[in-house]
């Protein structure tokens, strides 16, 4: 089974998940960059995109800085802070990146941005862990 086929199923990514939300990760220039557009089976309340479909957007985005380099991970801590709402229908851009590798620990830092605007929505940090060691240079 390749890595693309166990992460089928994944709600912010899986292709084979037809109530995910179908977001194509890439890396480019050593960050994580994908894009979505809330929908309203995303919304929380008065047309505004739930806080946990924006928490799951960047969760998502910080572990594809990982996944598409070949590398499994699991969160292991994560913080978010909203910066402003996102109503229904507006595009951002998801971005995802690494600020530190050591051990078994990847530190991240991710962003929701309006496309827009370049508002900002959220940000936010986590760990993740990988079952290999590792200790390239941060």
């Amino acid at each position: 089974m390749s890595q693309d086929d166990r992460a089928n199923l994944c709600f912010v990514c899986g292709p084979g998940n037809g109530s995910g939300l179908q977001v194509r990760f890439r890396v480019e220039d050593g960050v994580c960059l994908g894009e979505f557009t809330p929908a309203e089976q995303h919304m929380g309340y008065d047309s505004l995109t739930h806080g946990g479909i924006i928490f799951s957007l960047l969760d998502d985005v910080m572990a594809n800085w990982l996944w598409l380099q070949g590398i499994k991970c699991f969160t292991a801590r994560a913080d978010i802070r909203y910066r402003s709402h996102l109503p229904i229908g507006t595009p951002v851009r998801l971005e995802g990146r690494c600020v530190r590798r050591k051990g078994r620990l990847s530190q991240m830092e991710g962003r929701v941005v309006r496309i827009d605007s370049e508002e900002l929505v959220a940000e936010a940090t986590g760990s993740f862990m990988t079952p290999e060691r590792f200790d390239a240079p941060s």
